[in-house]
């Protein structure tokens, strides 16, 4: 049975030496988690700050899409032949379509830049950690 004044502490250390596990310096294992954090601190940044330009770039399809409605009810006039009724609705609809695939497309393109940065900064981490982890190995 384990002396129950040891602390955690204590048998972990104990535990080590018992199976000639190797010292290990806490102050880098601190400054190696605290670089993980801080990395991972910026890529949940460039992820806020892309979600922050889809959001803006929403309201602004938003907003040109209640201008096109206003001039819409602004050029409609009762009456006229159907053919012209219906030659408006169509250029109505064929230039919604090419503004929904436009603002598709550059909403997908933000989502796409923000995702690549945030992993950019963690694939860099992951990097400096393994070339870290190494030359500490090879000085012992």
């Amino acid at each position: 049975m384990s002396d129950p004044t040891k602390t955690f502490t204590d048998m972990f250390k104990s535990l080590g030496e018992q199976l000639k596990v190797p010292a290990f310096d806490m102050s880098k294992l601190m400054e190696h988690n605290q670089k993980n954090i801080d990395a991972m601190t910026r890529s949940w940044q460039a992820i806020g700050a892309g979600a922050q330009e889809v959001a803006r770039k929403q309201h602004e399809i938003f907003e040109a899409a209640v201008k096109d409605i206003m001039e819409m009810a602004k050029a409609y006039q009762p009456g006229g032949s159907a053919q012209d009724a219906v030659a408006k609705h169509a250029d109505f609809a064929r230039k919604a379509m090419e503004a929904a695939i436009a603002n598709t497309r550059d909403i997908a393109e933000l989502t796409k830049k923000s995702a690549g940065e945030a992993l950019a900064v963690v694939h860099d981490r992951m990097k400096e950690s393994f070339d870290e982890i190494r030359a500490s190995v090879e000085k012992k």
